[in-house]
């Protein structure tokens, strides 16, 4: 990846819905490419992270947080639990077609190399791995911290995302 490009961005979305997961996206393409991931991602290498790869969404989307309208499909809170700079190891679309997608990256929590594999043989073929690096960033004894607070809920508004890419 040319040093020339634009840096891509990745984000992390904690998403109460019906049930809490964490939105992680990587902007590849001009859309962020999408993963659910239940636990939440970990920079704990030992801890190999489901992750549900969804539809792809806006570069709008990146920004947004909010409470999504009860009746909505993702009804719930929508805070940003960290976002920064993604690195991709080599062409990301290359890459995510060769099923296996090493990357860095640069966030508030999240730092340094991952690897997010898809799983084979199983399920409907959109589950991956996401898998942290060991690396100086590793943190064996790391937990995930929930973003959104009582304090953080009183501040979001009701309002309707960006929609879906197409």
């Amino acid at each position: 990846m040319s040093s020339s490009k634009a840096k891509l961005r990745f984000v992390v979305q904690e998403h109460h819905a019906s049930r809490l997961h964490y939105d992680f996206r990587l902007e590849m393409e001009g859309v962020l490419k999408s993963w659910a991931v239940p636990k939440g991602p970990s920079m704990n290498p030992a801890e190999k992270r489901l992750a549900i790869m969804t539809e792809d969404h806006l570069l709008e989307y990146a920004d947004y947080e909010g409470i999504i309208p009860e009746g909505s499909y993702g009804a719930g809170p929508v805070v940003i639990w960290d976002k920064g700079s993604f690195i991709p190891e080599e062409d990301p679309v290359q890459q995510l077609k060769k099923r296996r997608l090493s990357f860095s990256l640069q966030g508030g929590h999240l730092k340094g190399g991952f690897t997010l594999m898809l799983l084979r043989g199983r399920g409907t073929g959109k589950e991956w791995l996401l898998i942290k690096k060991q690396d100086e960033h590793a943190d064996p004894s790391w937990t995930l911290e929930p973003a959104l607070t009582p304090e953080k809920r009183k501040q979001l508004k009701v309002k309707i995302p960006p929609c879906e890419a197409a």
